[in-house]
């Protein structure tokens, strides 16, 4: 077993070496088992990536790299946008900050020492806030010198987070044909050499977003490159002549920098569409953690009706807390058979598969109140195996605590003792149980492990319902149900259900109880236009919110602001590592079928922005939520510093408790080594080979082999 050894520096992943000071955490996360028998031989997952045979002299042994960043912070956002990337991937690091008195001081100590008569490296790269971040005096100098002459040692990468353009960095100054100036919508373009290295898997043009025309966004510097200096995206001069750089590798004196000369933060467009890349450079492509765009789209009440936005009253008839008094003469919202062969045809033409969460009761009583037959139900049957299903609980009930509805906002049910009323076990149990079954009876293929409740009832409702409802968990672990979704607005991080766990979700802002692009505009205007224009001001008293500056026109505000914007919104999550699903309603289907403008805008953005070796990772709830767990699993292990990582010479090894399974990334081409032979190891993306591994069964390691470079 390889040595552990312990950091007291702030850090996020494994332990790295004895070194004084102070170190923050953060980054990935997974859980796993390991077959009985692995874990009998060992007491610890030895991960081992072998590179091409490289033989060292005795009397000068290779040195050892640990698998770790070491992220020098000066409380900035580009800083932030990069570790914060680390920390997605899984990648561990350790963080000093500049801006405390206490902080190690980095020298030839901190930086490496000797293991076992072996040089270690303590770091296989350096994020820096620009190229010299530590001052011009003595001891700043002191600092600057012992990096270098470690980088060049060890042959460890350093990126300049933001910098402007210089020659200590490779470029011309701007006044000799470049520009500095804000960015905002400026036309990137990653470079022929970009697309070969370490940015291959973006395709397109890389706009600077520009969302506020009346506030700069990103400022930043356009140079010519210098002798040294290749430019891995470009963008043209304005008022000037040809291109100049914004991002390159400055190769110089054995050493190479990542500069960067453009402002960013962790949620800027142009940042997440690099921010792969920027990692894949600092790590030379071999390292902890793995990333992927994961996409999917839960289509809740499939079958059942949803009810209709009353532009008069502005609120729902039906909903509980619509008043008013007037009769409820708007009719429900429900898709036709029309609309289901529409939603085949348009997977078929997008390449995209949607999750149909489904309540099949609310559908058996909508046909009884029509005849006895429903054209839908027999249409969206017989496509069954077009699609994914997700079992919502046979007729959509509140699962919580009984509602109190005489009151508004509605309040839960007290027993004559005091406590709360709640659904029974059985209630629960058996709207999981019907819904299942009548699936299966219908010959449709649905995962027990998975439930979606009805607005994700049951679980903990704000403010009038602070806990789950007891009988929940029970009822759950009755049917089999091992993922239960949430709302990722009210709970982002998945927590267990008695043996279940939670898988968020994350809301589209295409309201369920709209069928028109005219319904969704007037209720948009609703709730984000002041009072003086007409709103419910609810935008001026919620300080997470923002006001229209006017309301939007009812016949173009859909097609023109809501759906660039919710688009927006959505591609965001997807190419920041996010696997959880994002969910509408079956009444989106409808009508004007509101959702398709949303998620052909999101499927050509993404499209027309990546390499197909980078495809979306359109996945199961089940898959979403291991997803989920794993990475819990793997920050935990690492905020402990519980996992040891390092390479010698062309071997990697990675060193875990038993039943963690690790994310590891590794190049094209890398093999496992077998009991007998070997397997292509992983699965590949965005041109790497990446996984959760472990042991296979009778053995205690981890073996890969990677391609000659």
């Amino acid at each position: 077993m390889a040595p552990v050894f312990g950091t007291r520096l702030r850090t996020s992943g494994f332990t790295s070496g004895s070194t004084r000071g102070s170190t923050r955490g953060s980054n990935g996360s997974t859980k796993g088992r390991l077959g009985t028998a692995a874990v009998a031989l060992t007491s610890c997952a030895l991960l081992t990536a072998v590179l091409p045979a490289t033989p060292a002299a005795a009397a000068d042994p290779v040195p050892r790299i640990d698998l770790k960043v070491l992220v020098v912070d000066d409380g900035g956002d580009s800083v932030a946008a990069v570790t914060s990337e680390l920390r997605s991937t899984g990648v561990p690091y350790s963080v000093v900050d500049l801006g405390d008195p206490s902080r190690p001081t980095i020298n030839a100590a901190f930086l490496s020492d000797t293991v076992s008569g072996r040089p270690r490296a303590k770091y296989q790269g350096v994020v820096l806030p620009n190229e010299a971040p530590f001052g011009t005096d003595s001891a700043g100098a002191a600092e600057q010198a012992a990096l270098v002459a470690y980088e060049k040692t060890f042959g460890v990468r350093q990126v300049d987070a933001y910098t402007w353009a210089h020659p200590g960095v490779g470029l011309d100054y701007t006044s000799e044909g470049g520009w500095a100036g804000t960015l905002d919508g400026a036309a990137a373009t990653v470079t022929a050499a970009g697309r070969t290295g370490p940015f291959g898997y973006l395709d397109g043009p890389l706009t600077f977003e520009d969302n506020a025309p009346d506030i700069g966004e990103s400022y930043g510097y356009l140079a010519r490159p210098r002798e040294g200096f290749t430019s891995y995206v470009d963008a043209p001069v304005p008022g000037g002549e040809g291109r100049a750089s914004l991002l390159g590798e400055y190769a110089h004196d054995g050493r190479r920098e990542l500069v960067v000369t453009f402002a960013y933060n962790q949620h800027q467009r142009q940042f997440r569409l690099l921010a792969r890349g920027i990692v894949e450079w600092l790590t030379q492509g071999v390292h902890l953690g793995q990333s992927r765009n994961y996409f999917a789209v839960h289509v809740d009440d499939v079958f059942a009706p949803d009810a209709r936005w009353d532009k008069d009253r502005n609120c729902t008839p039906g909903d509980i807390d619509c008043g008013g008094g007037a009769e409820d003469t708007t009719p429900d919202i429900r898709m036709t058979a029309a609309d289901a062969q529409y939603a085949a045809q348009w997977q078929q033409s997008s390449g995209f598969t949607l999750d149909m969460v489904y309540n099949a009761g609310a559908g058996e009583e909508w046909k009884a109140e029509h005849g006895g037959t429903d054209a839908l139900t027999a249409r969206l049957v017989a496509d069954r195996a077009k699609y994914r299903w997700i079992n919502h609980t046979y007729t959509h009930p509140f699962l919580g605590c009984v509602q109190n509805v005489s009151v508004v906002p509605w309040q839960c049910a007290k027993n004559a003792n005091g406590t709360t009323q709640y659904m029974s076990r059985a209630e629960i149990a058996a709207q999981i149980r019907d819904n299942h079954n009548w699936a299966v009876n219908k010959g449709i293929s649905v995962d027990r492990t998975e439930l979606v409740t009805g607005e994700h009832s049951g679980l903990k409702t704000l403010p009038q319902q602070p806990a789950d409802n007891p009988n929940l968990a029970p009822a759950l672990a009755d049917n089999g149900v091992k993922w239960i979704a949430s709302d990722n607005s009210r709970e982002p991080q998945q927590r267990p259900v008695g043996s279940a766990l939670t898988v968020p979700r994350h809301p589209m802002n295409v309201y369920y109880n709209t069928g028109t692009a005219a319904e969704m505009a007037d209720e948009y205007n609703w709730i984000y236009t002041s009072r003086a224009d007409g709103g419910s001001g609810i935008c001026e008293s919620n300080p997470a919110s923002t006001c229209l500056d006017e309301p939007l026109d009812e016949q173009t505000g859909y097609a023109q602001y809501i759906v660039p914007q919710e688009a927006r919104i959505a591609l965001g999550h997807v190419v920041a590592n996010d696997p959880r699903p994002h969910y509408v309603h079956q009444s989106n289907l409808a009508e004007d079928r509101i959702l398709y403008p949303v998620l052909d805008r999101i499927l050509a953005d993404y499209r027309s922005l990546f390499a197909d070796s980078a495809p979306l990772v359109n996945q199961s709830q089940r898959d979403t939520g291991t997803e989920l767990s794993r990475r819990a699993a793997w920050q935990k292990v690492l905020d402990t510093g519980k996992v040891t990582a390092y390479r010698i010479g062309t071997t990697v090894t990675v060193q875990a408790p038993n039943g963690v399974v690790v994310p590891v990334t590794a190049p094209e081409g890398t093999r496992k080594q077998l009991l007998l032979g070997t397997s292509l190891f992983g699965t590949p993306y965005a041109g790497r080979r990446s996984a959760w591994t472990a042991p296979d069964l009778l053995q205690s390691a981890v073996t890969l082999r990677l391609p000659a470079v």
